[in-house]
């Protein structure tokens, strides 16, 4: 009686929380998903299956999601077992010849074929690019940049650190179109062929913009975007966000975070953003398809009226 009694109520449980995903289902579907990838969420294989299954669902519902993803712990242990250090500037790594090296072995081949396999294995249709594919990520050397965490704010060259310069979106389209999942690794190529290392949260709120993605969505491994006091800012403003900006309350990988968001929602372009705590077991589909969230959101501004 008592197994029975549970499983009944674990029905009622799963069948409330289908009902209350459908009116998201509905709103989504045929809308594009831009997902940045990275942090705690690729190191545990439990969070790594929740997110696969999070990807996968969501496509057989109806929405088309893109995949951006880092790879900055994997890349760190190849270095070190080259006996490479690394370095970060603003959040940003130090890339010399043989840092782009391991960026390319690592990002373009060993991570973003992992994430395919998975995303495959829970029943999605995956296919793996980097920025080099079908001219989709062109970029230029990124110039001397100020080091926010030195009082000199001294010039600091990045090496073959790359800014976005255009994102040409007909690979992700035709994708998409076919019913695969894209899955793209942020290495860009600049005129003279030369590879470039970009920041995988920049690379997904240009590719967003582009896209014109109902979501960008980053995953993290903190509960969201913290004030100076760590507490939570579930739902701040474009101007809370600025703000706190300005008065240095962002640092480290967090800063590249919200450059991309205030880009991709810059004018509308790209309707909201969630900054989503990866180490929560299917935080993308909470976040998104449920009243309840794991994570901040920061909507774009409404135009304004003429």
């Amino acid at each position: 009686m008592a197994d029975r009694s549970r499983r009944r109520s674990d029905a009622l449980r799963i069948a409330r929380v289908l009902t209350e995903a459908l009116p998201y289902i509905r709103k989504f579907r045929g809308k594009s998903f831009l997902v940045k990838y990275g942090g705690n969420a690729m190191g545990s294989r439990t969070l790594k299956s929740g997110f696969a299954t999070d990807i996968a669902l969501m496509k057989l519902v109806g929405i088309n999601p893109v995949v951006v993803h880092g790879g900055g712990p994997m890349i760190s242990d190849l270095l070190k077992r080259l006996g490479e250090e690394s370095y970060f500037v603003n959040g940003l790594r130090v890339t010399d010849s043989k840092t782009m090296d391991a960026v390319e072995m690592v990002l373009g081949g060993l991570v973003n074929k992992e994430i395919v396999a998975l995303i495959n294995s829970h029943g999605g249709r995956a296919v793996g690019l980097s920025g080099k594919d079908g001219g989709l990520i062109q970029a230029r050397k990124l110039e001397p940049t100020p080091d926010a965490g030195q009082p000199s704010g001294e010039l600091v060259d990045l090496g073959f650190v790359g800014e976005v310069t255009r994102i040409d979106p007909r690979v992700v389209h035709v994708l998409a179109q076919d019913g695969f999942i894209p899955v793209v690794a942020p290495i860009g190529v600049g005129e003279d062929g030369t590879s470039y290392n970009i920041n995988a949260d920049l690379v997904a709120g240009r590719l967003a913009e582009t896209l014109r993605a109902e979501k960008l969505i980053v995953l993290t491994d903190t509960e969201g975007l913290l004030d100076e006091r760590g507490r939570l800012l579930p739902h701040p403003s474009l101007g809370k966000v600025r703000d706190l900006i300005s008065r240095g309350g962002v640092t480290g990988g967090m800063l590249p975070k919200l450059q991309a968001v205030l880009e991709a929602l810059q004018d509308g372009r790209v309707k909201s953003a969630h900054i989503v705590d990866g180490r929560v077991e299917h935080a993308v589909l909470i976040e998104v398809l449920t009243d309840r969230g794991v994570g901040t959101l920061i909507e774009a501004e409404p135009p304004p009226e003429s």
